[in-house]
């Protein structure tokens, strides 16, 4: 058995353990940090990669998993962000199917499950990088470093900038593509396995390494670098013609799929990549980097969003952020000095490889090659982390080469890993809601204009109006071209019946970006109140334009249209919304009711009976049915569609006094008069009961009085 020329673990004061227990231990530590995440509900971008993903749905053939992008859109749109990870899709799939639904336990618990199974993997990885690969006379992979793996694998489990990738169950994609990198470069360690006669190379397993490298670039685009880390191994040249070869041909592949090049972002996505002057590209490009840095070496000040103003551009040498970069640039020289310049020979692979793993899988994040859609995103330096806890441990080996209290520093890594715990703890907790995970962003990125929309459009989806209009103020405030937030904004005060500031925030927001077809059908709805109907009519026609296929538009449109009595007009809009949106259950009711007011009984019956076959327990259309069928004097079949209603809805007066109605046509005096009396208690004011009410008492005293004669 060949000697390693220094044993990294004679300088570390730590646990020995069996790889057995060291795996088990890094496994439930990695647990205890996420576990309470669990429950947690889908948040922030899960919304559009799960909820709103119909490539997650039975009815979406399997072959189109293999034509969109992450979110389900076509990678041939000029509006796809070409993230395509059709495996990391396929999982949600599964988890969908299995969990019969959109419930978020199933899903989170993956997530976890792959984390630990990352984290014990990581054991493995660190006894190659920290104790060389070395193998015993019968052929068996030696630990040379149980200690230091411990150690590094631990420091990796607990990292709490890795709490996005794990609580957030978009981060599966980050998850999967880890795993199957390390399964990549394990498979090609196994490659260079020694026997008696020297090394011993296995081409199948350097294309196993290569196969497995392919599903990490189909879970997320940065599998691509496990292939460049595998160079930094050493090895043959027709080993390493391979792994360039597999390489290349991933990446055309990944190239024509993605179809019509590069993705398209916005200047609130990345903004210095939007900057005219190279210099402040560069610098601002050198900042990131340095946050980047930060976030590993001291993860307490986590954010979901760094975008829209959380981090102002650099735009001159007198910033005082500049240290920033200087700093990293200084400790990335030096290490890479002493990684090609050491006399020590370990030292000199220990640095390599741990820059290696630091920097290459960061690199498509970096802006070096493409414009990339975010300014700083923690789920990113989930692999990058491998190169800095590798790089951590060999600093404490030094330290503990260089102090006599190896109790203290062993104490103090100790702390370092319980306050990640606890950390970890914390964050995944506030990963669970989404009001939870805005209001944490608040304190880090108070100028993030999408922190402040976030926060409001929680607090509006929850009812309150109030103070969402304060956040949404606050998102504009920060960024006055937040075309979002203005429409937003201007939904809530249209609601409030303030038209005339909704119509001013819609107009801007049209203004400002023409294509948004949202901004213009809220512009419409606007005018419509405002009683500018031609206005409004052109508002809707230009949201359509935009948006082919937008049923609310056409609702909208034909609501319009019956407000100026154009009745074919507004059922063909209805229709077109039907059509497009066969449960748009507000456009049937207003087929059915506009045709029950003009006296097309026969009409209304059949549309109310069409739109029952496809939206059979909608209450609101058995209602509008069954008074289209009493009014044909289909007494018994409206009946039983009241009562249906009633059974779905008990507490509408509205229900109880139209059946009452009934059964004061039908002759069914006792029964009209006991639906009057639960219509008038649910709702005293209802129109028109009391009246019905008072004409019922008055027959029923009649036929009284007529019986008493």
């Amino acid at each position: 058995m060949a000697q390693s020329e220094f044993n990294l673990d004679h300088e570390i004061s730590w646990f020995v353990l069996p790889s057995y227990w060291a795996k088990i231990i890094v496994g439930l530590i990695s647990c205890m940090c996420f576990a309470n995440s669990y429950d947690g509900d889908f948040v922030f971008d899960d919304s559009e990669a799960i909820i709103n993903n119909k490539d997650l749905r039975a009815e979406t053939p399997l072959g189109d998993l293999w034509h969109h992008d992450f979110w389900g859109g076509k990678l041939s749109s000029n509006t796809s962000h070409k993230s395509y990870r059709p495996l990391t899709v396929l999982t949600f799939r599964i988890n969908y199917l299995f969990a019969g639904g959109f419930h978020p336990v199933g899903f989170h618990v993956i997530n976890i499950i792959l984390h630990c199974a990352i984290s014990v993997l990581m054991v493995d990885v660190f006894s190659i990088l920290l104790g060389g690969l070395q193998y015993s006379s019968k052929g068996r992979r030696l630990n040379l470093a149980p200690k230091a793996s411990l150690l590094a694998a631990s420091l990796f489990a607990v990292h709490p900038v890795h709490t996005e990738c794990v609580a957030g169950i978009v981060g599966r994609a980050d998850l999967l593509c880890a795993l199957f990198f390390l399964l990549s470069f394990l498979g090609y360690c196994k490659a260079l396995r020694e026997n008696k006669e020297g090394n011993h190379f296995s081409i199948l397993w350097v294309l196993a390494s290569v196969l497995l490298g392919a599903i990490a670039l189909l879970c997320k685009e940065q599998g691509i670098t496990v292939l460049n880390v595998g160079l930094f191994k050493k090895g043959l040249l027709f080993r390493i013609t391979l792994l360039l070869s597999g390489g290349a041909t991933m990446l055309c592949l990944r190239w024509r799929i993605m179809g019509t090049g590069p993705p398209a972002f916005t200047e609130v996505d990345n903004p210095a990549s939007f900057a005219d002057s190279l210099f402040v590209r560069a610098i601002n490009y050198n900042y990131y980097y340095s946050l980047n840095a930060w976030l590993l070496l001291c993860p307490w000040w986590l954010c979901f969003d760094w975008s829209m103003g959380c981090i102002p551009l650099i735009k001159s040498v007198s910033d005082w952020r500049i240290i920033a970069l200087a700093a990293l640039w200084f400790c990335l020289i030096a290490l890479i000095c002493q990684a090609l310049c050491s006399q020590d020979s370990h030292k000199r692979r220990i640095l390599t490889l741990g820059l290696g793993f630091l920097i290459i899988p960061f690199l498509p994040a970096s802006n070096l090659f493409f414009r990339v859609g975010f300014v700083v995103a923690e789920r990113v330096i989930y692999l990058p982390s491998i190169g800095y806890c590798m790089l951590l441990t060999y600093g404490f080996s030094l330290l503990s080469k260089q102090t006599k209290k190896k109790k203290m520093l062993a104490a103090t890594v100790l702390g370092i890993l319980l306050i990640n715990v606890l950390r970890c703890v914390i964050r995944s907790n506030q990963w669970r809601s989404e009001e939870q995970l805005f209001r944490s962003a608040l304190s880090v990125c108070p100028l993030n204009a999408k922190v402040h929309y976030n926060v409001g459009k929680n607090l509006a989806d929850k009812g309150n109006q109030t103070a969402a209009i304060k956040y949404y103020r606050e998102a504009v405030r920060l960024n006055p071209k937040y075309v979002h937030a203005m429409n937003n904004l201007g939904n809530i005060l249209k609601e409030r019946n303030e038209l005339q500031e909704a119509e001013g925030l819609l107009s801007l927001a049209v203004q400002i970006q023409p294509d948004f077809a949202a901004a213009w059908m809220n512009l419409g709805i606007v005018q419509n109140s405002l009683r500018r109907f031609e206005e409004a009519e052109q508002s809707y026609w230009t949201a359509i334009k935009h948006r082919k296929k937008y049923p609310d538009c056409y609702y909208n449109l034909g609501r319009l249209y019956a407000d100026l009595n154009r009745h074919i007009d507004a059922l063909n809009a209805w229709r077109n919304a039907t059509v497009l949106k066969p449960e748009h259950s507000l456009a049937w009711n207003n087929m059915i009711i506009l045709l029950d007011n003009t006296g097309n009984l026969a009409q209304a019956e059949a549309v109310g009976r069409e739109a029952l076959e496809l939206i059979p327990n909608d209450h609101s259309l058995m209602f509008s049915l069954a008074n289209v069928l009493g009014k044909s004097q289909k007494y018994k079949e409206s009946e039983a569609l009241f009562l249906k209603a009633i059974k779905a809805n008990p507490n509408a007066a509205s229900y109880h006094g139209n059946l009452a109605v009934l059964y004061h046509r039908w002759g069914n005096l006792d029964l009209a008069k006991k639906h009057y009396e639960v219509s008038l208690k649910l709702d005293p004011a209802a129109p028109g009961t009391k009246e019905n009410y008072s004409l019922l008492k008055r027959k029923l005293e009649q036929l009284q009085k007529k019986g008493d004669a």
